[in-house]
């Protein structure tokens, strides 16, 4: 039996509805969210409307944690913008070395 399985049969739910979707990317990212709350449930042993319903965190947790994790996503844009901008530049310098060997013959 799956972590979801045992949690589903913890909290009563018997059976899930199952989705079509006309966009693949969705269906992508619900995938992802499906898969994010079995490690969170797995780590934690709490789903978040365990959470709210038994009032393990309270408003002001919640936003401490929304404003800590848009924190890390800006830093992970700026570490994605530097390794972009490292790779132009390689790939510039790469050009330019092979433009220079050309110029040899």
């Amino acid at each position: 039996m799956s972590d979801r399985e045992i949690m589903d049969a913890k909290n009563g739910i018997s059976e899930r509805k199952s989705y079509g979707f006309r966009d693949p990317v969705v269906r992508k990212v619900c995938d992802k969210f499906v898969k994010r709350s079995d490690v969170g449930y797995a780590k934690y042993g709490s789903t978040l409307d365990d959470e709210r319903r038994l009032k393990m965190k309270g408003l002001q947790k919640y936003l401490n944690d929304i404003q800590e994790e848009l924190m890390d996503a800006v830093l992970y844009i700026q570490a994605a913008k530097d390794e972009f901008q490292d790779l132009n530049e390689e790939s510039l310098i790469d050009k330019f070395k092979d433009d220079r060997y050309e110029e040899t013959f």
